[in-house]
């Protein structure tokens, strides 16, 4: 039998293609391995929280602090709010004469010689505008954080019932009353808060919104505090 026998050609060819073939295979696995596996310039790193839980997010509220009723720095206090821890040469500064009677101030006086604007000392919303006889013209507003401030003995008004007033916008000008004639042009305020009378020149010029916040957060302790103990006691029961 013949035995046929291949060129030397023929076997360097083969020789070739398969090494061409091997080559291919090995850079077409490479290929899909980087694509399988990113480099780290390929990879993003987040560094924010992925959970967005608006429960922990903690609420920052803006300071609002509560601005004197008047813009007119030539006005002055002419009495003041009756304390009754305070000295005796304050105390005599707060008392009002009306019709043989000593009265203990319940709020501040503020005079000019002219006439002079009356401002909001916070946001809020009218709550009345009326006539009083001893009073004057007086207009109430309702703040929130509890607050009310009241604007007496005023010569005009600019506002009415229900109205929403911003901080240091004019509601009207100062003027006189029957209860205190001897001041002549003035303002007399008065500021509540819960419902009680309070003295206006603690609050003014003072952070309003930081203090209920602590007011809230010592009511929110106090209430935790009780449904511990109120647990406590079960238990042991």
């Amino acid at each position: 039998m013949k035995k046929l026998r291949l060129k030397k050609g023929v076997i360097i060819g083969a020789y070739l293609i398969a090494f061409s073939l091997t080559g291919m295979s090995a850079f077409f696995v490479s290929q899909n391995m980087q694509a399988n596996n990113p480099t780290e310039e390929d990879i993003e790193y987040v560094n924010s929280s992925i959970i967005d839980d608006k429960k922990d997010q903690e609420v920052i509220k803006e300071e609002v602090k509560m601005v004197k009723p008047y813009t007119n720095d030539q006005v002055e206090t002419l009495k003041y709010f009756y304390d009754y821890l305070g000295e005796a040469s304050s105390q005599e500064k707060s008392i009002l004469y009306h019709e043989n009677t000593y009265i203990q101030n319940s709020g501040m006086d503020f005079g000019l010689t002219d006439t002079f604007d009356v401002v909001s000392v916070l946001d809020g919303t009218v709550l009345d505008v009326r006539e009083d006889e001893l009073l004057g013209t007086v207009v109430e507003i309702k703040h929130d954080n509890d607050f009310i401030s009241s604007y007496q003995s005023l010569s005009e008004v600019s506002v009415k019932k229900n109205d929403t007033v911003k901080q240091g916008q004019v509601i009207g000008k100062s003027g006189t009353n029957t209860i205190d004639q001897d001041l002549g042009n003035h303002l007399h305020f008065e500021l509540y808060k819960s419902g009680e009378v309070v003295d206006p020149s603690k609050y003014f010029d003072q952070v309003i919104s930081n203090e209920d916040n602590k007011q809230t957060t010592t009511e929110t302790k106090t209430e935790e505090q009780t449904e511990e103990n109120t647990n406590t006691n079960e238990e042991t029961e």
